[in-house]
């Protein structure tokens, strides 16, 4: 098959990742083999690639949000659960361990034995991939793999953040960054009937995120017009942390959506007296899946691809870190 591979990390400039032909993997007992039709490009993909975030094994194909048919069933995976034909995707998390106390209180995302896909395990960039049945998420009939591709990531850890930042139906939330995550963010904020303010430096972000329903816009340092129940920022930069911080009420919370983060400034201790207070928001959960993509459905969460084909995933990352992606990157998969 096909597939992706990181070999070195290296600047998008160099084309890190090499096009190579590799065997088919095959499912270990409890996995299920899936032949990709789409796998999303994330910015966690780019970290991983470029060297931002420290590699946990290489050579390894990235990719976490995988789309694609079930060809194979692996020993020990319930019948019932999963059969051959299929559509299922792959989110980040990877694996877990189901003994320690995080594991058995349904908070798998904090297990310290968890692993990660594209990172730990090779990912979705490539014709065919193996996942522990487990952690496989069932996708809902009326969703394109090429719609259902962003979720899986961007969607359901936007998800999560929105149930960390502590936002009821009807309250005041700031998106801190609007990238591929926060558009689908605004959407869920929208149908609870939240009031949504939106920060960013492009002026294009902003006028896509008025409309989405945004009731005000501005930059990262503009205050918004009253200050808000919570935040959620997505870029990685800690400056924006702190202008999150001083946008929020009296008990807010600022739910921090980074895998890496550049490092806070310092900022008096007045921005966060009141009980104020930062949280970060790490991996996800099965349950987030599943709830997440449950709520997209009904909703239903609209996306914006730019596809491209499996061999322009070097270009797909170079235009991520340029900025010139509006939504989400997804490479189309046409397997063998």
């Amino acid at each position: 098959m096909r597939a992706l591979v990181l070999e070195r990390q290296a600047p998008t400039t160099d084309r890190p990742l090499t096009l190579a032909e590799v065997p088919d993997p095959e499912p270990a007992p409890g996995e299920l083999l899936i032949r990709l039709t789409a796998c999303a490009v994330c910015r966690t993909d780019l970290q991983i690639v470029t060297g931002d975030i420290e590699p946990r094994r290489l050579p390894i194909v990235p990719g976490h949000q995988a789309v694609g048919v079930v060809e194979a069933v692996g020993a020990d995976v319930d019948g019932n659960a999963w059969r051959i034909g299929d559509r299922a995707g792959v989110t980040w998390l990877a694996g877990f361990d189901g003994t320690c106390r995080f594991c058995r209180s349904e908070r798998e995302n904090l297990c310290p034995n968890a692993t990660f896909t594209g990172w730990d395990r090779d990912g979705g960039f490539a014709e065919r991939m193996t996942v522990r049945a487990d952690v496989a998420a069932r996708l809902p009939d009326a969703m394109t793999d090429l719609a259902a591709a962003p979720l899986l990531c961007g969607g359901v850890i936007g998800f999560r953040a929105l149930r960390l930042s502590g936002i009821e139906p009807g309250g005041r939330l700031g998106l801190y960054g609007f990238g591929a995550s926060a558009l689908q963010a605004i959407q869920v904020a929208r149908h609870w009937g939240c009031e949504v303010h939106v920060a960013s430096r492009s002026r294009d972000d902003l006028e896509r995120a008025e409309a989405f329903g945004a009731a005000s816009v501005g930059g990262y340092d503009d205050p918004p017009p009253r200050p808000l129940d919570a935040a959620i920022t997505f870029a990685p930069v800690g400056s924006v942390v702190v202008a999150a911080l001083r946008a929020i009420d009296r008990g807010g919370i600022v739910a921090v959506n980074a895998i890496h983060l550049d490092g806070i400034p310092a900022f008096p201790y007045e921005d966060l007296w009141w009980e104020r207070s930062i949280r970060s928001v790490a991996n996800v959960t099965p349950r987030d899946a599943r709830d997440y993509l449950a709520l997209a459905a009904e909703i239903p969460i609209r996306t914006e691809v730019e596809v491209h084909p499996l061999a322009e995933g070097n270009e797909a990352l170079a235009r991520l870190e340029r900025g010139e992606i509006a939504g989400a990157a997804v490479l189309e998969i046409s397997g063998r």
